[in-house]
C-alpha cells in the first residue's frame, strides 16, 4: 500500500461523483487533473477513442486514472433496438476500456486505473437491462485486464443509487438503499492507494 502524492487524471469530475473524488483525492494530498465533456481542465469525450489520445498527450505522465463517467439508455426492454444497445456500450464500455488500453503507455508503472459500474450489474431494475450489460461487461473487462496489465493495476467501483440523488432517481430503485458519493469516493481512494487489482468494490 502507498500513501504517496499521485498525479490522478479524474474522468467525469462534475458529476455528483466527480466532485465528491476531487474533494477527496486533493485532501489526501494528490494531485488531481480534471476531465469532462464540457468542463474541467482538460476537456474531451472519452466515448470518441481519437480524443481519449489526445487526451493522454495532453495530460502527460499521470500515476492514476480515476473515471466516474458513463450513460447508458433506461427504457422498457421491448422498447429496445440495435441502437440502444450501441449507446449503452459506447456511453458506458467503450471509453472506459479505452482509458485502460491508451493509458498503459502514460500510466506510471506501478499506477492505477479505477472504473466506475453500478449496483444493476447484480441487482437489475425495470428499464435497466443496458445499465445491467454494460456494468456487467465492465467488472469482465477488469478482472481481464487485472491479468495482463501488471504490474499496473486495475479495478471497479460499483455503487448503489448516491443519496444525494434520490430525490431524483429513488423511484426507479425501491428498497434499495442509497450510498452517500463520499463513501464511494473512499472506495476510489482504496483502489489508487492500495495493492489490489482486479477487484471490483460493490458499495
Amino acid at each position: 500500500m502507498t500513501n504517496r502524492r499521485q498525479t490522478v487524471l479524474l474522468i467525469g469530475a462534475s458529476g455528483t461523483l466527480g466532485r465528491a473524488l476531487h474533494d477527496t483525492l486533493t485532501a489526501r494530498g494528490h494531485t488531481v487533473r480534471t476531465v469532462g465533456r464540457f468542463s474541467g481542465e482538460l476537456r474531451y469525450d472519452i466515448t470518441d477513442p481519437s480524443r481519449i489520445a489526445a487526451l493522454y498527450e495532453a495530460a502527460g505522465p499521470v500515476d492514476a486514472v480515476v473515471s466516474a463517467a458513463g450513460t447508458v439508455p433506461y427504457k422498457p426492454l421491448a422498447e429496445f433496438g440495435p441502437d440502444d444497445w450501441r449507446a449503452a456500450f459506447t456511453g458506458k464500455v467503450l471509453g472506459q476500456v479505452e482509458l485502460v488500453r491508451q493509458g498503459l503507455a502514460h500510466v506510471a508503472e506501478r499506477g492505477s486505473f479505477t472504473l466506475i459500474t453500478g449496483v444493476l450489474a447484480h441487482e437489475p431494475i425495470v428499464t435497466g437491462a443496458a445499465a445491467a450489460l454494460a456494468n456487467g461487461a465492465v467488472e469482465a473487462f477488469v478482472r481481464a485486464a487485472a491479468v495482463e496489465i501488471a504490474p499496473r493495476r486495475v479495478n471497479a467501483v460499483s455503487p448503489n443509487v448516491f443519496t444525494e440523488s434520490l430525490d431524483v432517481y429513488g423511484d426507479f430503485f425501491p428498497g434499495m438503499g442509497s450510498v452517500p458519493s463520499a463513501r464511494v469516493a473512499e472506495a476510489y481512494v482504496r483502489s489508487v492507494e492500495g495493492a489490489q487489482t482486479g477487484q471490483v468494490y460493490r458499495l
